[in-house]
């Protein structure tokens, strides 16, 4: 991806459910940034494991050790207003983005790389299933926004409470189906097993899968081995593992490949 680093200023946040924060980054820094990369990604920087400070603020992180990088999906860019939005699952803050989301105030800084290619399925498909826990819902949000309007497919999302079930914007053709899932935390496949147990469409589908590993990793398995779904006609990828930090989760997606 680019390596353009740009310190953004936090304009708004909102909760957009009890277990989703929405953060408006924007600044004259965001000058040049590309329009159309909803679905792509810009990767937050943060101080090194073991540095309480930023040394001299954002600009420490820029110019100083190679800071920790986590990637979020790009939700929306306003080119006119220069103004960024990620969305942030809030349930837990063990990674240093989801605790500094949590914590930041209008007016507070950080510097992003970015942006890295989007995600999105080929709509040259006769049909389409879309896949994934609440850390890929900005990322289906944006897929399912983009469809034809005569598409036709599924999209299930595991979400942690009733509550955080949120209106899309998708054609009547999808079959949404939400998964409550009140331990997304502990070791279990509730959306990897109501993926496997909807009726297979007709036609060259297009498969897009993401969110903890192991349901990943599970849910890619069926459709390759069990459906004969095309390796090009997959994408698939861990955003989080269960019981590992993000280093961990990059690790067993580098041993996954091999």
């Amino acid at each position: 991806m680019p390596r353009i680093s740009r310190t953004l200023t936090v304009l708004r946040r909102q909760n957009l459910t009890p277990n989703m924060l929405r953060l408006t980054l924007g600044g004259e820094n965001l000058e040049g940034f590309p329009e159309g990369q909803e679905s792509g990604y810009v990767k937050l920087l943060f101080p090194k494991d073991g540095e309480t400070k930023m040394n001299s603020g954002i600009k420490g992180v820029l110019t100083g050790t190679k800071p920790r990088m986590r990637s979020y999906t790009i939700r929306s860019f306003d080119p006119q207003a220069l103004e960024l939005n990620l969305d942030f699952v809030t349930h837990g803050d063990n990674g240093p983005a989801s605790a500094w989301a949590m914590k930041a105030n209008e007016g507070d800084e950080i510097a992003i790389n970015g942006p890295g290619p989007t995600k999105l399925v080929d709509h040259t498909a006769d049909w389409f299933f879309l896949a994934g826990d609440m850390s890929a819902l900005p990322a289906i949000s944006v897929n399912l926004e983009q469809l034809p309007s005569d598409a036709r497919g599924y999209a299930v999302l595991e979400v942690i409470e009733e509550s955080d079930i949120v209106e899309l914007t998708c054609p009547v053709g999808i079959d949404v189906h939400w998964i409550i899932n009140s331990h997304p935390n502990e070791s279990n496949s509730p959306l990897a097993d109501k993926v496997i147990s909807l009726a297979w469409q007709n036609g060259r589908p297009t498969i897009w899968v993401a969110g903890e590993f192991n349901a990943m990793r599970a849910m890619r398995k069926y459709f390759k081995q069990d459906r004969g779904v095309a390796k090009n006609d997959i994408y698939a990828s861990s955003y989080w593992k269960f019981g590992a930090t993000d280093e961990g989760n990059k690790a067993a997606k580098i041993l996954d490949m091999g």
